[in-house]
């Protein structure tokens, strides 16, 4: 089977400007790979470097050596060394990204914050809200609330918005920074499902996850962070 993530021998340092130049290695030579319909799983402790290594697959953070293989329209394409506008295209044909806070545009509806990108993808604004609709329905935000903006929601609103917006899309490549965080158990249990669900539809998946729960029930492999541990 074809990678749709191949990540080899990866480095990232931080360097602090203000500092002096100081450099802060985070990890080196992480490799691991995700095959379609698979959901990885990174544990290790807070600090280890999970959050860093799922920014640097979606190109929020360059790696300083190595490689972030990425299939992408049928072509493996490195993100380490792709251009800003190449990895813009990869974002918006190839790459979802579900973080644990909502950045959402302000005074605008829940419905369509959970709709554009399907909107920005071609799709009429009714069918796309449409769409939102049912996620909205799954992932249980009443209907009365759809038309304010997710700015006004509690945490756990918001979450779950975020989570609408992060799986509307049929993309090939999903990474899920503590989808469930600040989730309940009923909720938690609808991600579960529409993880299982991007899982039969193919999707290559990378997550961190606290819960021992969630993390047995979506694990289809775990990659300990700590053995990509930079030396100091």
């Amino acid at each position: 089977m074809t990678a749709m993530i191949d990540v080899t021998d990866a480095k990232k340092t931080f360097t602090m400007h203000l500092q002096g130049g100081i450099e802060l290695p985070v990890v080196s030579g992480v490799t691991f790979n995700v095959n379609p319909g698979e959901c990885v799983v990174l544990s290790g402790p807070s600090g280890a470097g999970k959050s860093s290594i799922l920014k640097m697959i979606f190109g929020n953070y360059r790696c300083d050596s190595g490689r972030i293989g990425i299939r992408h329209r049928g072509v493996v394409v490195d993100l380490a060394t792709a251009e800003p506008r190449q990895v813009l295209n990869i974002r918006r044909a190839t790459i979802g990204y579900v973080s644990q806070f909502l950045r959402a545009v302000p005074r605008v509806a829940t419905i369509d914050v959970v709709a554009e990108p399907l909107i920005a993808g071609g799709m009429s604004r009714a069918d796309a809200q449409a769409r939102a609709g049912e996620l909205l329905h799954r992932l249980n935000i009443p209907e009365r609330l759809w038309q304010l903006p997710p700015a006004t929601f509690s945490g756990g609103e918001q979450q779950r918005v975020n989570i609408a917006r992060g799986f509307i899309s049929d993309l090939p490549i999903l990474l899920l920074d503590e989808p469930t965080a600040s989730l309940d158990a009923a909720n938690r249990a609808v991600v579960v499902e529409l993880i299982a669900e991007k899982k039969r539809g193919g999707v290559a998946m990378v997550a961190i996850v606290h819960d021992d729960e969630i993390r047995h029930l979506i694990a289809d492999r775990i990659v300990d962070v700590t053995s990509f541990a930079a030396a100091a």
